[in-house]
């Protein structure tokens, strides 16, 4: 769990701490009238207890979006690190040793060559991943797989329109 949510979860905690300190003090105040009681609860509320709970609140939220981002870039490393270590990987062994879905690798896969990280090919038939310097796949015109003229996909992308490998530049 990282700090932000951490201390998100006190600060929640905490306010309702706050809240209770605050109708146990009003309430054991016996010249107060019940009007004046009802004043200073609600005064407390609205300017120790509810600032600390949306403070809190958005501190747990954006902790949770902090922890699942850390997730998805740690999902990203082991995939760059299992295709450079083995140079060629099939994706069903990527599907399971990262115990993720073939669109998840494909759409990890797709970020990581937009984010300049990754070159390579993907032989989809085969169902393989190669990983390449991406100056040897600048230089390829024909396929490596059937022979294919190459054709330009989008950005950082070259696909081959006959067996529909696809080379990613970085």
């Amino acid at each position: 769990m990282n700090k932000g949510k951490i201390l998100g979860i006190i600060l929640l905690v905490g306010g309702f701490i706050v809240g209770l300190i605050i109708l146990f003090v009003l309430n054991a105040q016996e010249g107060l009238s019940s009007s004046a009681r009802a004043l200073g609860i609600a005064l407390g509320f609205f300017v120790l207890v509810l600032p600390q709970w949306a403070v809190g609140s958005y501190m747990v939220w954006k902790g949770s979006q902090e922890a699942a981002s850390a997730v998805q870039a740690n999902k990203q490393r082991q995939l760059i690190n299992i295709v450079k270590t083995q140079g060629q990987v099939a994706i069903s062994d990527l599907v399971i040793e990262m115990k993720s879905s073939r669109d998840e690798v494909n759409e990890m896969l797709r970020q990581l060559v937009g984010m300049g990280l990754f070159s390579g090919y993907v032989n989809w038939d085969e169902g393989t991943l190669y990983s390449r310097q991406a100056s040897e796949l600048r230089q390829l015109t024909n396929c490596e797989n059937c022979g294919g003229e190459l054709e330009l996909a989008g950005k950082g992308v070259i696909r081959c329109p006959y067996c529909g490998t696809e080379y990613f530049l970085d």
